[in-house]
């Protein structure tokens, strides 16, 4: 989490949706859309760290490839520092995404098992022709310093090190081109809770150290307050709640945001703790509900909840919800 944040966006995202096109049969016949990212507008201030929580399948991870035009988006706009990202070509794309990296989730599947670590960090160095080979092992020394490895390590392969040790390559390789920034999409879901928290002071370090702006993705609530400045929740497609951090802990409104937070653990064995259980299974994307997309899990919906979709409007002191129970 970045103390020297500021209220200028970083990066702005305005109806950006993605719909997947669904086939089946030998025709391959439409079935429809998968609407994984269904209309979100919420802005990235430059130097914090923005959470994004929901369940498996709710578009976390398709929204931050489309930020990163690792996915194409249907519709929409998102506009990094001013410029447009989705109006960029293929060589504007290239040259943006010098200053917008990603940190994906699993550090094994991520790193080429054919190459060192040292090849794996200079890779990106190499692709945009950054420094001469003797800057580039310099730089390369440098961040395996930052990420707690020996230099020693620059001649050995992936499946060489451990899972820990395999995300921090993972970063470094992110931090090659000192971009400004980072998507984490669930970067400590793979590993061991006793390395978790290193990776995630790791971040922390080089954020305060590079003045880096992240959007970090995750299904675990407790990783995301540890870390983040803001919060948006999604649920099927759709941004339902964005807060300061303590405030939608503290202060939650939506009642799918109430039911995730009640899920989290608590460390004492004796508290009450009131759990919230949703009934009911996630929608379909291909079909979701008219209306409030949560409204068939909800013990709080109502007739309006059927028929018009809620806006995300603010509420308070930049605290935005979408439901009708806040709405006049």
């Amino acid at each position: 989490m970045n103390s020297e944040t500021n209220d200028r966006a970083l990066l702005e995202v305005e109806g950006l949706k993605k719909w997947f096109p669904m086939t089946a049969g030998f025709l391959s016949r439409s079935r429809g859309q998968l609407k994984a990212v269904d209309g979100l507008s919420f802005e990235i201030r430059k130097g914090e760290t923005f959470g994004l929580v929901g369940e498996s399948g709710c578009g976390k991870s398709t929204l931050a490839r489309v930020i990163l035009r690792l996915l194409d988006p249907t519709a929409g706009t998102v506009r990094f520092d001013g410029q447009a990202v989705t109006g960029l070509g293929r060589a504007g794309v290239r040259k943006l995404r010098r200053h917008m990296q990603i940190i994906f989730q699993d550090p094994y599947s991520s790193l080429n098992p054919r190459m060192t670590i040292g090849e794996i960090i200079e890779e990106p160095m190499v692709i945009y022709r950054v420094a001469d080979k003797a800057g580039r092992a310099a730089k390369v020394r440098d961040l395996l310093q930052l990420i707690g490895l020996d230099k020693s390590y620059v001649r050995r392969y992936p499946h060489e090190l451990s899972g820990g040790q395999r995300q921090r390559v993972s970063i470094a390789r992110a931090l090659a081109l000192n971009p400004r920034f980072i998507v984490c999409d669930e970067p400590v879901s793979a590993l061991d809770v006793s390395i978790r928290s290193q990776i995630l002071n790791l971040l922390a370090e080089s954020q305060d150290r590079f003045g880096l702006t992240y959007l970090f993705v995750s299904h675990d609530l407790s990783v995301v307050r540890h870390i983040s400045d803001r919060v948006g929740v999604m649920y099927l497609g759709k941004l339902i709640e964005v807060a300061g951090k303590d405030e939608l802990y503290e202060h939650p409104l939506h009642p799918y945001t109430l039911a995730l937070l009640s899920a989290i653990p608590v460390p004492d064995p004796e508290a009450e703790v009131k759990r919230i259980i949703l009934e009911g299974d996630v929608p379909s994307p291909i079909d979701p509900p008219a209306g409030c997309r949560f409204r068939t899990r909800c013990r709080q919906a109502m007739g309006r909840c059927a028929v018009e979709e809620p806006e995300l409007r603010e509420v308070g002191s930049g605290h935005r919800v979408a439901c009708h129970l806040y709405s006049s």
